[in-house]
């Protein structure tokens, strides 16, 4: 799926990234937007899909107020065209609902409608961003196996890695996921962040043999990011020279290299009825 530039140019493929985590608190909502704005200020045109269905926040975390969400696709009042948002840097964000425990579990219906929606607008964008919720739910793993990258955010804390693999074990024998990414946030040096990653890698080959981790980056621990988000605006807009964008910066010039990469090696396209499973 190709998206046209000005004067008729056509891109490379739409790269579709899942970035999710095995516990909340590790701030990955967070990592989206400000990853998201990066590549929006690169003149990347970024969708991110709110996919933490009955829990979403990440417009509340920009301080945006959509009268909008995916609730009303999914009912067919709407079409998905109508519900997004303009978020900062030029993004555009897909609302998801707050508060609806019926759509914590997308059934066959609720897939079939996003499918089709999604299939008439992706070829917009050069990136899709699904923001999962937490944990291992069915709403989860439905959107990590729609991905051609599952990133996981971690931290430091044995609870956070603990779950990181239970949500890699998930996928890997019932989902038949075996690459994941690993973003280390919240460290206080690249040196903590390896070491944290060799730890979790070494218990992943010794009882999950098959499955491939890599080491995308890290992001440092930094008072701003807290402040920003306080403020409800992405900590790389009210603080451009901060270590965190620093690290967010790295990242996302990583994800736009490794997107130029996949579509010069012709690495498989996006398919929505292989990679978005409807059943």
């Amino acid at each position: 799926m190709k998206r046209m530039m000005d004067g008729g140019k056509k891109t490379g493929s739409l790269k579709v990234l899942t970035i999710t985590s095995g516990k909340g608190g590790v701030g990955k909502t967070n990592v989206v937007a400000n990853l998201a704005c990066a590549l929006g200020k690169q003149g990347r045109r970024v969708l991110v899909f709110d996919a933490d269905m009955g829990l979403g926040n990440i417009d509340i975390l920009l301080g945006l107020a959509p009268k909008l969400n995916l609730q009303h696709v999914l009912s067919g009042q709407n079409s998905i065209e109508e519900i997004i948002v303009k978020g900062p840097a030029g993004l555009d964000i897909l609302p998801a609902t707050s508060g609806v425990q019926e759509l914590t579990q997308l059934n066959k219906e609720d897939r079939l409608v996003l499918v089709e929606e999604l299939d008439r607008i992706c070829d917009t964008y050069d990136f899709l961003i699904f923001d999962t919720g937490a944990g291992i739910s069915s709403n989860v793993t439905y959107f990590c196996s729609a991905a051609h990258e599952i990133i996981l955010i971690v931290t430091t804390e044995p609870t956070s890695l603990t779950d990181a693999y239970a949500l890699m074990k998930v996928l890997n024998q019932k989902h038949g996921q075996n690459r994941f990414r690993l973003i280390l946030n919240i460290v206080k040096s690249e040196k903590e962040a390896l070491e944290i990653f060799r730890h979790l890698t070494a218990v992943i080959d010794r009882f999950l043999p098959g499955v491939l981790v890599d080491y995308m980056g890290y992001i440092l621990s930094d008072e701003n990011v807290r402040k920003a988000v306080r403020r409800q605006k992405p900590f790389l807009e009210l603080y451009p020279h901060s270590r965190a964008v620093r690290c967010i910066d790295a990242l996302s010039e990583k994800v736009v290299i490794e997107s130029k990469l996949m579509s010069d090696n012709s690495a498989r396209p996006f398919l929505w009825n292989n990679v978005f499973p409807v059943q």
